[in-house]
């Protein structure tokens, strides 16, 4: 496990293990590491994590590769405690036709190992040598997701299944991700969940609704939603901060006495409501009219949604700072710019928080805007921030 965080050289060699060199100008909570003749400041304070990234890479290899520059410049920028990835798309570790090991990046063939050495040697540059990451992948290269966190704010627990409820951490040692984790895993790698002090951090990637009643699609949905609104009720006894490609959109629901129509409130999510409502894959339409539509934006899939929103006292961060809809900026998914999606966009990344948590949100935005996709990195989702104030002693005396 311990090679699987080590620094690789350009060649797939591996660093030798840094020295750490004390300074008199540095505080008791802070160490300087000297690697190749560049100091990194290495914060020892334990602390909660404040300012979150959330992004669905849409293959965080690719993204290296080709939006690494970029991508880095704006993690520099914003200084984040936690970086959520989504649609991660590396292969688990295992022989093929075995078990696989969830928590480990597959490097068992050429192609495998020379891919795994690119993403590490990304994830060690200097920038990142203040974060720990885990994985959560799958089988192939499909779906998976990541949790990278700043060293000093270690979580105490780290779960990879709403079932589970996680291995606590020492309270002294700072240890590795996939040393604190129970060892079973969601399906495809689309959970990671890490216990704080005074909350949980829930990075989660959706399985898509899909476009029929067929086992990988409506009822895999359905279950899901079933599951996330069990785990949200079971686990209220801390506050939780849910983030991730939710691949669904915000449903309001009014009075008995008034159909459930479109109103002003959903399409603040969706740039072109009629398009997406009347969306069909070969013209197959079907039997429920409350399935019909893009997936993510069903009549069926905002019902629910709403009912864990609102059974689980869940606050959209994004919407209880931004009312107004924004044709710019108020969207985290964009359609390619080059055929019939062109310029049709839809809100469907997150930073769902639990009520008490409301009043600390100092920020949640996205950011990328515009139909050319700028501020996305090359991917089809831009990344969402979240930034919570301090915990005050009346956050604490309420807790």
């Amino acid at each position: 496990m311990k090679r699987f965080f080590q620094p690789v050289e350009k060649d797939g060699s591996l660093k030798k293990k840094p020295t750490l060199t004390t300074s008199s100008s540095l505080s008791k909570s802070e160490e300087k590491e000297e690697q190749n003749g560049e100091s990194v400041v290495i914060t020892k304070e334990k602390r909660e994590p404040l300012k979150f990234i959330s992004w669905n890479a849409n293959s965080f290899l690719l993204r290296v590769k080709n939006n690494w520059p970029e991508f880095t410049k704006f993690i520099a920028v914003f200084d984040p405690d936690v970086i959520a990835i989504q649609e991660v798309r590396m292969p688990a570790a295992g022989s093929k036709g075995g078990a696989k090991i969830q928590g480990e990046v597959k490097d068992d063939t050429n192609s495998s190992r020379e891919e795994k050495q690119t993403l590490m040697r990304a994830l060690s540059s200097p920038l990142f040598r203040n974060y720990q990451v885990c994985w959560s992948l799958a089988d192939s290269k499909y779906a998976g997701t990541a949790l990278i966190v700043k060293k000093c704010c270690q979580p105490k627990k780290v779960t990879f299944s709403l079932d589970q409820t996680g291995t606590r951490a020492s309270s002294t040692d700072l240890v590795l991700f996939s040393l604190l984790a129970s060892k079973k895993h969601e399906p495809d790698g689309r959970v990671i969940l890490a216990e704080f002090e005074s909350f949980r951090v829930l990075n989660t990637y959706v399985p898509n609704n899909g476009w029929k009643d067929e086992e990988n699609s409506f009822q895999r949905r359905r279950k899901w939603d079933k599951r996330v609104l069990e785990f949200v009720l079971r686990s209220s006894d801390k506050p939780l901060i849910w983030c991730g490609d939710l691949n669904v959109r915000e449903f309001m629901k009014f009075s008995p006495s008034i159909l459930f129509s479109f109103c002003s409130h959903e399409e603040r999510d969706v740039s072109h409501p009629d398009f997406f409502s009347s969306a069909k894959l070969n013209g197959y339409v079907p039997p429920n009219k409350e399935d019909c539509g893009q997936p993510g934006f069903t009549l069926n899939e905002r019902k629910r949604f709403s009912t864990i929103l609102s059974e689980g006292k869940l606050v959209d961060a994004y919407r209880s700072l931004h009312e107004e809809k924004d044709m710019d900026s108020g969207f985290s998914w964009s359609g390619n710019p080059i055929g019939r999606y062109r310029g049709k966009r839809m809100r469907i990344d997150y930073f769902l928080v639990s009520e008490p948590l409301k009043d600390r949100i100092v920020s949640c935005e996205m950011q990328g805007h515009g139909i050319e996709l700028e501020g996305f990195f090359g991917s089809d989702h831009c990344p969402v921030t979240l930034e919570l104030s301090q915990k005050t002693s009346i956050d604490s005396a309420e807790s």
